[in-house]
């Protein structure tokens, strides 16, 4: 952090939210805004000239998204702190944007008084959540876990019970319908069944 006054910009394909971001930062003491962006591409063109402090950037982009971007902008700057906004909570986006290396995540819409506080938290911190977000992590954490499975197929038996579909279940843990197909098989060899019904019925006796 070069001063007391941080630099900032914000990315987001949404023209909508560029004008409440200008409003928002116009109203700030201590940040400033040096762009707003409709992509990962531009910013990182800017970037060796504005030098941010702290990135605003959505995770849904089109070409380079937003989580992708957080490695190509700490190339440019290993300290820059980086906060992922998007309209999803799913836990599985929250946890690649951290295991990528993002210090926050805020669902949207993003209010004047929820960027403030977040960007303060960061400052101060190093981090920030929204609140539903705590939520959804704490709720992942409190989920029912079987120790005769795998920490995956744990997830996958997670959303078998929530009644995903193979396709649902790949694109929340971000891998191919056969590689849940190749997980379910052996949850039902490991259960002894040959189906997803007898599958939930077995594991609902498990519980009891």
């Amino acid at each position: 952090m070069k001063s007391n006054i941080l630099n900032i910009i914000v990315i987001d394909n949404d023209h909508l939210f560029h004008a409440a971001y200008k409003y928002y930062f116009e109203t700030y003491q201590d940040y400033a805004l040096k762009g707003v962006y409709i992509s990962v591409e531009d910013a990182l063109k800017d970037f060796d000239h504005v030098q941010p402090d702290i990135i605003v950037s959505e995770v849904s982009m089109p070409n380079v998204c937003g989580i992708d971007g957080i490695r190509l902008f700490r190339k440019k700057d290993p300290e820059v702190k980086i906060i992922m906004i998007s309209e999803q909570n799913d836990f599985e986006l929250i946890k690649n944007a951290f295991k990528n290396r993002a210090n926050g995540y805020l669902t949207k819409p993003v209010t004047k008084k929820r960027m403030y506080n977040a960007l303060n938290s960061i400052k101060y911190e190093g981090a920030t959540m929204s609140n539903d977000i705590v939520k959804a992590v704490i709720s992942m954490f409190h989920r029912k876990s079987y120790n005769a499975f795998s920490e995956r197929e744990n997830e996958i038996i997670d959303y078998l019970c929530q009644g995903a579909t193979y396709k649902l279940i790949a694109d929340k843990l971000f891998v191919t319908p056969s590689t849940v197909n190749f997980h379910i098989q052996n949850i039902y060899l490991k259960l002894d069944v040959n189906s997803k019904s007898e599958a939930l019925t077995k594991l609902q006796e498990m519980e009891n």
